[in-house]
């Protein structure tokens, strides 16, 4: 019997983005989350004049809505998630993949915020933030990352000019080596004639 041909993987599968690689992407940037909010968080701390502690930035309790602290380090987390695009913009670039990322990051977010206060987080603020900050992160994401797909692709050929008739003319440097004045990438030009049968002309 001949050996049975292996099915050939479908495009987007993880040929392009193996378990380490997204394993990796995964902890960048989750590094890359927690370092922005402790930069936003120690900034804001020493601004107002208040000591910085890892609470500030693994406790579910210190997003508060009876304290200017309180809100104040809940929309310094919606602000993280709107810097985190960043990141997922240089690693992933791909838009739909931006979601699964996203909500990876604030999913670990809340495993380490449970497991650092050994209780789930009963906050109901603490729990809208978080949601508009992964609303915010898939949003701008996903913009982003198809701003980037949607981009021309340029070949090192030289941009059009476009003359007075609103015909795109090549550039000095992409006419051909003849002196023809013909785009070399333009293709055969043709030219419309009179042709004369009999005494008539068609």
């Amino acid at each position: 019997m001949p050996p049975r041909r292996r099915k050939p993987p479908r495009a987007g599968a993880l040929t392009e983005l193996p378990p380490l690689k997204i394993v990796r992407s995964i902890l960048l940037l989750q590094l890359f989350y927690y370092a922005a909010a402790s930069v936003l968080i120690l900034f804001t701390t020493l601004v107002l004049g208040q000591k910085f502690s890892l609470a500030l930035v693994l406790d579910w309790h210190s997003v508060r809505g009876d304290t200017t602290v309180g809100w104040t380090i809940g929309f310094l987390w919606v602000v993280d998630g709107f810097l985190v695009v960043i990141p997922i913009l240089l690693l992933i670039a791909r838009s739909k993949l931006v979601p699964d990322f996203a909500l990876t990051i604030h999913f670990i977010h809340l495993i380490i915020t449970s497991f650092y206060t050994k209780s789930i987080p009963t906050n109901l603020l603490w729990w809208s933030l978080e949601a508009a900050s992964a609303a915010l992160t898939i949003s701008l994401g996903v913009w982003a990352c198809r701003y980037r797909e949607l981009q021309p692709i340029s070949f090192g050929t030289a941009p059009k000019k476009a003359t007075a008739n609103g015909a795109g003319e090549a550039d000095d440097n992409t006419r051909g080596s003849a002196g023809t004045g013909r785009n070399v990438d333009a293709g055969p030009s043709y030219e419309m004639v009179s042709v004369i049968r009999g005494d008539e002309n068609v």
